[in-house]
């Protein structure tokens, strides 16, 4: 299962074997070093931990010398766990995007593009009231927010707030491209935060494959365990 850690750079398109139009979102993908590996006997559970964009030595902080001399590796600027992949990776161990391959399916995490605080039509898309007789300076108001004798606003009411800026992640996407010369990741489809933020991509499994397989299989065990018409 293998992950590594990117900046998105924006979206384009390609051009599939049969000639049509796919659209996909650049990642600058690694390359990436692993920093830490944690167990369940040291730390309480298991994790692999990687070090992304090489940091100079001036500018890295006193507690983290430390974790980078144990790892023999040289500084870096961003430093991300994965859970459950402790047993796949070594510390000191440098990851490419030479581990993933066109067609691939992964899940990509990042954080959505901030709006500040927004109102209730922007924030939770609401339409609005309608603009004719009857509506006074009241077009873009969140309406009624409840019972007028409970003196208090029920937890999670839709109002105003801050809109944005939450950890996402984006599952079954596929891998439509790989540049391996300029450590880029062309992933089908859109992928969560605004440009130059981070995002983490991990493999998982095909489940399209798996289903496919699954149903080829139960047909035929059906077809063998059929008996023979009289």
């Amino acid at each position: 299962m293998a992950v590594i850690l990117g900046r998105k750079i924006g979206m384009t398109h390609v051009f599939d074997d049969a000639g049509g139009v796919v659209p996909v979102t650049v990642i600058q993908a690694g390359p990436c070093v692993v920093t830490s590996v944690r167990t369940v006997a040291r730390d309480g559970y298991d994790a692999v931990q990687l070090g992304f964009e090489a940091l100079p030595e001036r500018k890295v902080r006193k507690p983290q010398k430390g974790v980078f001399a144990r790892a023999k590796v040289t500084p870096r600027r961003v430093l991300r766990e994965f859970r459950a992949l402790a047993d796949t990776y070594q510390v000191g161990q440098e990851i490419t995007v030479g581990e993933f391959a066109g067609g691939d399916v992964v899940e990509v995490a990042g954080l959505t593009k901030g709006h500040g605080f927004s109102g209730a039509m922007k924030r939770h898309n609401f339409s609005g009231q309608r603009d004719s007789h009857g509506v006074s300076l009241m077009h873009r108001a969140p309406g009624s927010i409840g019972t007028s004798n409970v003196a208090r606003v029920w937890p999670g009411q839709r109002m105003a707030g801050r809109y944005g800026h939450e950890r996402v992640t984006v599952r079954g996407l596929r891998i439509a491209k790989v540049d391996a010369d300029r450590n880029l990741l062309m992933v089908k489809g859109a992928v969560p935060g605004p440009r130059g933020s981070l995002v983490m991509i991990q493999k998982t499994a095909d489940k399209a494959k798996a289903r496919t397989a699954a149903r080829a299989g139960s047909r035929t065990n059906s077809a063998q365990g059929a008996r023979p018409g009289r």
